[in-house]
């Protein structure tokens, strides 16, 4: 049982990636975040059972049964859960579930709203100038009703932070009471709805004003209340909501092995990944020429990776032959970028030479400018690739072998239209993303309109604008960290 945290997937635990990254089966809830679903293995067996006010895909008894079912079958159960297991949900009960059917867990606990949300408001439910201490409380609780285990009389003590959670249809009864019980009608409150997803507002007001301003503005949930004077710091510890792709909704089109650490990067500037990977990566038609190519590597002088999966594809075959990095011998390594180079770091291989400018051209005029005429060049690459490499390389007298690696095909995303519409941001980071993009929109143009269109490169700016598409960003550094920062500094999105 994970606690998934409140909505950032940065918020997950170690433990709690581990886990899910050897689930055989993720059972899930709403507040569980996409790309924390995305870590499951692409073999897991995936069940959303997330309940909304009045709207339950499964009833708890039918979740639990689910639960028990799934770990008699033999399997290993993720049960993800929002926030905390444990806090203000029914992970006790399921657990209790569990312990009845003879079935052994595990608790790996997350970080609970109710710290989390007002934190990333900057509220401190904590500080040693304004408070003593800090109850937190379900407000799902009708106040009037006759037999309330809750003590408002004491909960409304002065110097004494209350975190409120499902209390937005309870909210100004609830003011209503403080301030019956003692609390001052001046005690700041702030709401905030959607805590840690680039999607949170927050709402500040007094307990006297809290009900105008919700029968003026209703709040929807899920939402987290916080009461008390630590509300007062927000305007000095906010942080979050000025982040600078705060509230921006970006679509997410590489192919889902290679989305999760762009995807970081962009919850980390404050905006909201939506992941539509509309490629993926399948071996080539005829994988000969790939063994011929591994069998002879030290007779090359140099092999070039154009991509991190051209390296994955030939240390795979490498190793189905029971050899590793000493089969290259004195062979020289090229790689077309830092990422590729990076993944040859892991195998034990220092690329030999990474181009200033990552596109093929720049690594035809190193190579030139680093062989003679007719050395051997081995070209690692998919097999959508552009010629420009070797026919440079072949213009410049060098013997060149193409060796078609992998390819990547289309994949198909379900409710693409919908994702799209739903993005303020739409980025590309191949030619290839860019057609698997046309051809799953009836109109593709249409879809892109109004939207902010941002390409890694030159070269998928090119396919994009070829397509009818309005480009508005393109990255100086032809990386997803490059495309991060280039649309960090776009004007167009401040």
């Amino acid at each position: 049982m994970v606690g998934a945290g409140p909505g950032d997937p940065g918020l997950l635990t170690i433990k709690g990636k581990h886990v899910i990254e050897n689930a055989d089966a993720l059972v899930y809830d709403y507040l569980a975040a996409e790309p924390i679903v995305a870590l499951a293995p692409p073999d897991c067996e995936r069940i959303y059972v997330g309940k909304k006010a009045g709207a339950h895909t499964l009833e708890q008894d039918d979740i639990n049964a689910l639960l028990v079912r799934l770990a008699r079958e033999g399997k290993r159960v993720v049960r993800l859960k929002g926030g905390d297991p444990f806090v203000f949900g029914r992970g006790g009960e399921e657990a209790q579930e569990l312990h009845a059917a003879g079935i052994e867990f595990e608790i790996v606990p997350g970080v609970t709203s109710g710290v989390a949300a007002p934190a990333y408001a900057g509220i401190p439910v904590t500080h040693r100038d304004h408070n003593a201490a800090v109850t937190f409380v379900t407000g799902h609780e009708d106040v009037k009703k006759q037999l309330s285990t809750l003590d408002w009389s004491k909960l409304a003590a002065p110097n004494h932070t209350l975190v409120l959670y499902m209390a937005m249809g309870n909210l100004a009864a609830i003011a209503v009471e403080l301030m019956r019980n003692g609390l001052a009608a001046s005690t700041p409150i702030a709401i905030v709805r959607e805590g840690t997803k680039p999607t949170q507002h927050t709402l500040v007001a007094s307990l006297g004003t809290i009900g105008d301003e919700l029968q003026r503005a209703p709040v929807a949930p899920p939402a987290i209340a916080v009461v008390g004077d630590v509300v007062r710091l927000r305007e000095e510890l906010r942080w979050f909501d000025r982040l600078p792709l705060f509230g921006k909704r970006v679509l997410v089109t590489r192919m889902a092995s290679g989305s999760l650490e762009f995807a970081a990067r962009l919850w980390e500037a404050g905006a909201e990944p939506i992941l539509a990977p509309l490629i993926r990566i399948v071996p080539p038609e005829d994988p000969r020429e790939i063994r011929r190519a591994v069998a002879d590597a030290g007779a090359f002088s140099w092999i070039v990776f154009s991509s991190r999966n051209g390296v994955d594809a030939f240390w795979s075959e490498l190793r189905a032959r029971g050899r590793d990095a000493r089969a290259l011998g004195g062979t020289k390594i090229a790689a077309i970028g830092p990422k590729t180079a990076q993944t040859l770091a892991e195998r034990g291989i220092v690329a030999d030479f990474i181009p200033s400018r990552y596109v093929g051209e720049s690594v035809a005029e190193g190579l030139l400018a680093r062989t003679e005429a007719d050395e051997r060049i081995l070209l690692f690459r998919a097999q959508e690739a552009r010629d420009a490499l070797p026919d440079m390389l072949r213009g410049g007298g060098r013997s060149v072998e193409v060796v078609v690696a992998y390819r990547a095909v289309r994949n198909e995303v379900p409710d693409l239209a919908g994702r799209v519409a739903n993005s303020d941001v739409l980025t590309f980071t191949s030619a290839g993303i860019v057609r698997s993009f046309v051809a799953q929109l009836a109109d593709p143009v249409a879809a892109a309109r109004g939207k902010i269109v941002a390409c890694i490169g030159p070269v998928t700016a090119d396919a994009a604008k070829a397509a009818g598409l309005d480009v508005s960003v393109v990255a100086e550094e032809f990386t997803t960290e490059g495309l991060a920062r280039a649309l960090i500094a776009a004007p167009i999105l401040r």
